[in-house]
């Protein structure tokens, strides 16, 4: 009976510690957003590294495991492990901020997103990982010891064990702990978690207080920094900071009274925002490409409602954009998707998004694939405004297909809008995400770059033709919308796309991450011609 309780404290020992592994891999994703966002390449490097340091750490644990009293050393990889995680929120800015400096910009920063999140992975998860992987071989020898089960049992129970203690932490960390503790808090309660147990097992096999003094090492953490994202610039009040599931939000205010502005910023480690606020409705100041949302509505003469969804709605600031901008006589109905609640909630807080409500609906918590299915058709205009970390686009909601589904929402002559981060209209991201549209809406789409912007805005319409710069229909817009033409009509400002024989994004093969690491790099290189161009000319 004694052997049995030992081995099911053993088993829950390891249960834990797959947890804790969970909790280090998810969020160290959370870690690392603020300098090098969440895009599919940052996953990648981090699930890469943590089974890299799990794998050695197997080895390593495999070899500390033959030799005697393998319940001391399991207690040391506890330990170990607990002292890591607890410094992991204190270490992440310097570490990080050594591969990703403070104030580089997208286009300076080709090269670090990659290969600076796997950098800065190794050095911050890898030790624990590594510490964690060392558990499990170590737990297995010592269950057959006080067991005398046969190897292959007792590493099948440990194996069940951690990988059920994996499950816990996988859906904990994200719906739990993350949210409701924060990164800091999530991070110090699997540290002391951690250090508990090792202090336990240690305790147990020496019947000693030498638990103390390794305990005392993992408390120690708590006096550090904590953990601290990139601050904003000096002149930037931070209003409100929260951790969801999705992501890391803060609203941020700058200037006062009637020049206030305020930002929703996701994730942001370079120099961008999510979405913007100013206490009047309507247009924006130069260089904000929410304004050439409301072109398609100046060009709709005879609109006396203008039925809008908006993919992506953020803090709502298209929504304010057009309900300003709107020509006169004509009235919003507007429908915006959301899939962070969090994002909604700090914008019904600080960036006046009205509740739910007649001409108004915010869906939040729903992909904005999923809910564009169950919306009724019939839409004037879709907006779509879904790509974050300022041009990272989730691959499902820029393909072929995807854009079909849209098209079927609109009225005929509707509108999509679709905004996107590029460097130009002949950009890799941009063309392709333009080409693929085009292919699904069988028509010409026009790209305007948006000034004072690394933004592009593509129009496509349903069954209909999209103004060309400097046209009649183009110069018939109305309504204050109607000051943001001139500005596009000069070479290189526009481009006219036609539909395409073979599209470049689908749902079957979209290398979209590709593009989007193409595109900083060709933008690095313009950079560096400007910059010699500069240098020769002096």
């Amino acid at each position: 009976m004694t052997a049995h309780r030992s081995s099911a404290g053993l088993l829950t020992i390891v249960a834990i510690a797959g947890a804790g592994t969970m909790v280090v891999e998810l969020a160290a994703v959370r870690v690392l957003a603020p300098w090098f966002g969440a895009s599919a390449a940052v996953w990648t490097n981090v699930i890469g590294v943590v089974l890299l340091a799990l794998a050695l750490g197997y080895l390593f644990g495999s070899r500390l495991a033959a030799q005697p009293r393998p319940q001391r050393r399991l207690s040391w990889a506890l330990l170990l492990s607990a002292l890591w995680i607890v410094w992991l929120p204190t270490l992440a800015a310097p570490i990080a901020g050594t591969f990703l400096p403070d104030g580089v910009t997208l286009d300076r920063a080709a090269g670090l997103l990659v290969w600076g999140s796997l950098a800065a992975g190794l050095a911050l998860f890898g030790p624990a990982a590594l510490a964690l992987g060392c558990i499990g071989p170590l737990a297995v020898e010592c269950v057959q010891q006080r067991s005398d089960l046969h190897a292959g049992t007792a590493g099948g129970r440990v194996l069940a064990a951690s990988t059920l203690g994996s499950l816990v932490g996988t859906f904990g960390t994200t719906h739990w702990l993350v949210p409701e503790l924060g990164i800091q808090g999530t991070f110090y309660l699997a540290a002391a978690t951690l250090a508990v147990l090792g202090a336990l097992v240690r305790f147990g096999e020496s019947r000693a207080p030498s638990a103390v003094l390794p305990a005392l090492l993992v408390a120690s953490g708590l006096f550090g920094s904590g953990y601290r994202t990139p601050a904003p610039d000096a002149e930037i009040s931070v209003l409100e900071t929260r951790q969801s599931a999705y992501q890391s939000l803060r609203v941020v205010e700058r200037g006062e009274g009637e020049a206030r502005f305020r930002q929703l910023q996701v994730n942001e480690g370079l120099d961008s925002f999510q979405s913007v606020w100013q206490p009047e409705s309507g247009l924006l100041p130069d260089g904000y490409y929410y304004n050439h949302f409301a072109l398609p509505a100046a060009w709709s003469a005879d609109s006396r409602s203008w039925r809008a969804l908006v993919l992506g709605l953020g803090a709502g600031t298209t929504w304010r954009v057009l309900e300003g901008a709107l020509p006169d006589g004509v009235e919003l109905d507007a429908v915006g998707v959301e899939i962070d609640p969090v994002a909604v909630e700090l914008a019904r807080r600080w960036m006046d998004l009205p509740e739910n409500g007649p001409g108004r609906l915010a869906i939040a918590g729903q992909d904005a694939r999923t809910a564009l299915q169950q919306l009724t058709p019939g839409f004037d205009q879709i907006v779509l405004d879904t790509y974050a970390n300022q041009m990272e686009v989730p691959p499902h909601l820029c393909s072929v297909e995807f854009f079909e589904e849209v098209e079927a929402r609109l009225a005929v002559g509707g509108w999509l809008t679709i905004n996107i981060g590029g460097f130009g209209v002949e950009d890799p991201v941009v063309s392709a995400i333009t080409q693929s549209a085009a292919y699904a809406f069988e028509s010409e789409a026009l790209v305007v770059r948006v000034p004072f912007s690394r933004n592009c805005v593509v129009h496509l319409r349903r069954a209909a033709e999209v103004p060309r710069p400097g046209s009649a229909d183009w110069r018939s817009a109305r309504g204050p919308a109607a000051r943001l033409l001139p500005p596009v009509e000069v070479d290189g400002a526009w481009r006219l796309v036609a539909a395409g024989d073979s599209p470049q994004l689908t749902d079957d093969r979209n290398p979209i991450e590709t593009l989007q690491r193409a595109s900083i790099e060709l933008a690095a290189r313009r950079l560096r011609e400007v910059e010699r161009w500069g240098a020769s000319s002096e």
